[in-house]
């Protein structure tokens, strides 16, 4: 399991619930997010000073810190040409290097700084993505990129600040990356076996279900 490169937190992004005027409706949003400098708590569902506005679809137990890879930005600049792209803009918590979907596996465990975190789901964008950037199409322009970043639940609280390096000290035994849920979900591949395996990983939210409904709406894919 050892590590081939470094892995790193270029920015750490906090903030707190704002209204926001949308086509004459006050919504409340916490995708607002800065980056800060110093050491931040890490305490049961939060990072100090952030916080989520809808507790029903963001945030909790196993949408506790969301980090995005600082790699993607060069795909979302190309898409996006003349948007200014600063650190916290797609409402991570961690802008990351070194780390992605593909290479992090659900149950996978970190330390970053003296906090623990367990990888727990992708994230499913929703409309507040699209409030974020003055586009309600960028909701489906972040879901079909298959750019999902990556949702950790707090392991052990501590403290972490930019610059923390990211040691990986498990992997889950079912080794199923976060990219590989993200295509099982939305029906990009159909493999009987890695199904099984996503089942069995510690998988949070509706990811599940979803993938599940495969088996049953497409059996003969399965046979």
């Amino acid at each position: 399991m050892g590590e081939t490169h470094i892995k790193r937190v270029l920015s750490v992004n906090v903030g707190l619930p704002k209204e926001v005027r949308v086509r004459g409706d006050v919504v409340l949003t916490g995708i607002f997010k800065s980056p800060v400098e110093g050491k931040l708590a890490l305490r049961g569902y939060n990072l100090e000073g952030d916080r989520q506005a809808d507790l029903t679809a963001h945030g909790g137990p196993y949408k506790a810190v969301y980090a995005y890879p600082s790699e993607h930005y060069i795909y979302w600049a190309a898409q996006l040409p003349g948007f200014d792209l600063p650190p916290g803009v797609f409402g991570e918590n961690l802008t990351t290097e070194g780390m992605d979907e593909e290479a992090v596996h659900i149950g996978d465990r970190f330390r970053i700084g003296s906090a623990i975190v367990q990888v727990a789901q992708p994230r499913m964008p929703c409309f507040k993505l699209g409030i974020r950037f003055g586009r309600p199409e960028m909701v489906k322009k972040f879901w079909n990129s298959n750019r999902s970043g990556i949702y950790f639940s707090v392991a052990a609280e501590g403290e972490l600040q930019r610059g923390d390096e990211i040691h990986q000290l498990d992997e889950d035994p079912e080794r199923v990356s976060v990219a590989d849920i993200v295509r099982l979900y939305k029906g990009e591949i159909f493999d009987r076996e890695l199904i099984g395996r996503a089942l069995k990983s510690p998988l949070h939210g509706s990811w599940k279900t979803g993938i599940r409904s495969w088996l049953e709406e497409f059996p003969e894919q399965f046979g």
